[in-house]
This record gives C-alpha cells, sequence and structure tokens, in this order.
C-alpha cells in the first residue's frame, strides 16, 4: 500500500442554486470527505491506496462505500455500525468567494472510532499514513486512535504526513492547538497554509510558518499560498513554486485535498521536491474549477495534460 488514511467521509447536499440555502428547495448530493478526497485523487493516478473508516449501517453509509471502493480505494478496514449514522452535511454557495459549510456530523458513526480499530499490519504495509487534523477533532477517542496510528506507524517506519486542515467548528481552539502541534511534531511532512500558522503559531510569513514547523521536528514543509503557489523548505533547500493561472474559480472546496494529492503522488515517483509542488499546485487549482471535491481530480492522462499547461495559460475548465 502506498497511502493509507483515517476519517470520516459523509454526504454532502448542495443546493443547486446559489444564495441563501433557506430559499433552496432542491438539493444534489455527492460524497465528500478530505481524507477520501486525497485516497481518491492518488487511486485515480494509479496508486495503491487505502481507507480506516466506520459508516453507519444505513443507506448514505451504503452510499459511501460504494463510490470509495468503486474510485480504486481499498475499503477492507472501514466497519459499520448500528449505533449511530453516517454523518451529513451541506454546502452553501454565496457566491464563488463565500461559501459556507454545515455540518451534522455529531455522534455520527466515525465518531465512534478508537484505537481499537486499528489494525497493525494493515498500517505497517503503507509507505505513508495521512492524517489531516480533522479526525483528531470529531472525538476523544478519535484523538486517542489518531495517536496510536502514529505510534504503529513510528515502530515500523511508516512515514507521517500531516494536513492540520483544522476545523476550529469541531472543537476547542486550546484543545486544537495541543492537538496539532502534538501530531505536527510526530510528522515527516507538514502541509499547512497561510491561515492554519497564524492560528498555530500566530505568524503569517510562509518562511516563518515551515521554520515553526521544523522547530517541532518536521523534515518537510509545503505552505499553500492560495493564488500565490506553495513555498516549500526542507533540510536541503526551499523554494516558492507559482499557481497554475485558472480562469475562473468555481467551488474552492476541496482544493486542498487536491494539493495533497498531487504532493503525495510526486513524492511516491520520487520527483525532485520542486516538481512534486509543481504538481500539487496545479491539481489543487483545477480541482477549483470543477463544483464537487472529487469531480475535478485529474486521472493520468489528464495530469499529463495539465502538467504541460504553462503558467502563462488560462486553464479553461
Amino acid at each position: 500500500m502506498d497511502v493509507i488514511s483515517i476519517g470520516e467521509s459523509m454526504v454532502l447536499f448542495t443546493p443547486e442554486t446559489n444564495g441563501q440555502m433557506r430559499y433552496a428547495n432542491q438539493f444534489t448530493s455527492r460524497i465528500a470527505g478530505a481524507e477520501t478526497n486525497t485516497l481518491i485523487g492518488l487511486a485515480k493516478l494509479g496508486h495503491r491506496v487505502g481507507w480506516i473508516s466506520q459508516l453507519g449501517q444505513d443507506e448514505f453509509g451504503a452510499s459511501i462505500l460504494s463510490f470509495v471502493r468503486g474510485e480504486g480505494v481499498d475499503v477492507t478496514q472501514v466497519k459499520k455500525t448500528t449505533g449511530a449514522p453516517t454523518g451529513i452535511f451541506f454546502k452553501e454557495m454565496i457566491n464563488e468567494s463565500d461559501v459556507q459549510i454545515y455540518y451534522y456530523r455529531q455522534h455520527s458513526a466515525a465518531s465512534l472510532m478508537g484505537p481499537k480499530d486499528l489494525n497493525e499490519n494493515y498500517i505497517k504495509k503503507s509507505k505513508y499514513l495521512y492524517i489531516t487534523g480533522i479526525t483528531p477533532a470529531l472525538s476523544e477517542s478519535c484523538r486517542e486512535m489518531i495517536f496510536q496510528s502514529i505510534k504503529i506507524a513510528e515502530r515500523n517506519g511508516v512515514k507521517i504526513v500531516l494536513d492540520p486542515n483544522i476545523r476550529r467548528k469541531l472543537w476547542s481552539d486550546d484543545l486544537a492547538k495541543k492537538a496539532i502541534v502534538s501530531i505536527a511534531e510526530k510528522s515527516n511532512i507538514v502541509l499547512p497554509g497561510i491561515a492554519e500558522g497564524e492560528f498555530l503559531f500566530d505568524k503569517r510569513n510562509e518562511k516563518e510558518i515551515a521554520k515553526s514547523f521544523h522547530d517541532l521536528g518536521a523534515e518537510t514543509v509545503v505552505v499553500k499560498l492560495g493564488e500565490n503557489g506553495a513555498y516549500y523548505s526542507t533540510n536541503e533547500e526551499s523554494g516558492h513554486v507559482p499557481a497554475l493561472n485558472i480562469k475562473r474559480v468555481v467551488d474552492p472546496v476541496g482544493a486542498g485535498d487536491g494539493f495533497a494529492t498531487g504532493f503525495l503522488s510526486g513524492i511516491l515517483e520520487q520527483l525532485p521536491i520542486q516538481e512534486a509542488v509543481a504538481r500539487a499546485c496545479a491539481i489543487g487549482a483545477i480541482v477549483a474549477t470543477v463544483n464537487g471535491d472529487v469531480e475535478g481530480l485529474p486521472d493520468r492522462a489528464g495530469l499529463e495534460k495539465l502538467m504541460h499547461t504553462t503558467n502563462n495559460e488560462d486553464v479553461k475548465r
């Protein structure tokens, strides 16, 4: 297995019209979750990936399991429970720059996960354990599960990748900072954004943010800069990579997961870090041109076409 991840995926409902959701009367449904977004992106590029989770024994759970499996993700470690429902959430798009997310995931099936749900033999066969800051926010038992998975990865030589992906609605700021910093101390690679650097370290400069994560022990830090691309820093080198110039943002949600897809695929293929970051920027950008979290993720042919697009061209999607 190349990459495995632990997290919750839910059914996403989006109004068919923009504006306040109170006026919507028709919705489309999709499957979305930060971890599965990235895993699906990697699977579409031909990488072997696996998902650890728990779903409700309900129709939403059946839909998610079928969808994620159909996208090429191994789901043998996904359990089902009759003790709690599958989570759902809603995306309200006022306009392209004002998107609100409303979660209905408290006491969901995934929030009941704990260390007992981990299979060490499954984790140790992977090259990378991909963690986001969302799963430890779901419940105390999920936090314990994440830290146990880190211990398993460490003793089996599995590298740990952290996307802080902070969701302040899910837990207190103090708990979030403590948990994310503790995970970062154990991570080999960290993929933060500027807002996350400000939240954790009260810093907005990408170089200072990268140094803060290096000081915690991270070997590689890639700071996402949105329309300004990304800044990467390792023990040997650092630099900026420009963003892909897209013509119009349609839906920014999921762009960070696309970024993680691009970077992880690049390092799995042993690309120089600058090329891996360029791939990350390109996939993150193209995801934002399509409505939905995974619908814009490219397959291998799409990636080759995308990477031949120069930064001086508009991507018309």
